[in-house]
């Protein structure tokens, strides 16, 4: 066997095992990222989607926090305007989490429609719009 025809092949397979760890690799740290609109479509079209693991972007509902301070857990509802669940939390809050903030939740959809978050992170807008001029603008 000639040398380049070994090299082709030593080459391939070393392609081969690459692209399989890669595809691998992605297939099992990927998550679902979804609104809550679209995972009540995923849930009525997929039974099975109970406990998989994603993510959640969407706003806390006004005047739904609940906090437990003896066992660090907060009880709090999200929506998008169309579709809205219950999440339960343990753990500390960032301090830009407030009412009508928007939030990402990590985490899992139980079968009885709570989704039990693992990950809280609140975004905050706010620090990085324009401040509004005093006035009107100038000329």
């Amino acid at each position: 066997m000639k040398a380049q025809t070994k090299f082709l092949i030593g080459g391939g397979l070393i392609l081969a095992t690459v692209g399989y760890l890669m595809a691998s690799g992605i297939k099992e740290t990927g998550v679902y990222y979804l609104t809550p609109s679209e995972l009540a479509a995923k849930v009525r079209t997929d039974h099975s989607f109970y406990d998989v693991g994603m993510k959640m972007g969407a706003r806390v509902v006004k005047g739904s926090i609940q906090r437990d301070v003896a066992s660090q857990t907060i009880t709090f509802r999200v929506t998008d305007g169309v579709q809205s669940y219950p999440v339960v939390y343990r753990g500390l809050a960032p301090d830009t989490f407030t009412d009508e903030v928007d939030v990402v939740v990590e985490g899992r959809l139980q079968p009885d429609g709570t989704f039990r978050a693992t990950t809280l992170l609140a975004k905050c807008g706010s620090r990085y719009e324009a401040s509004p001029t005093q006035g009107g603008p100038r000329v």
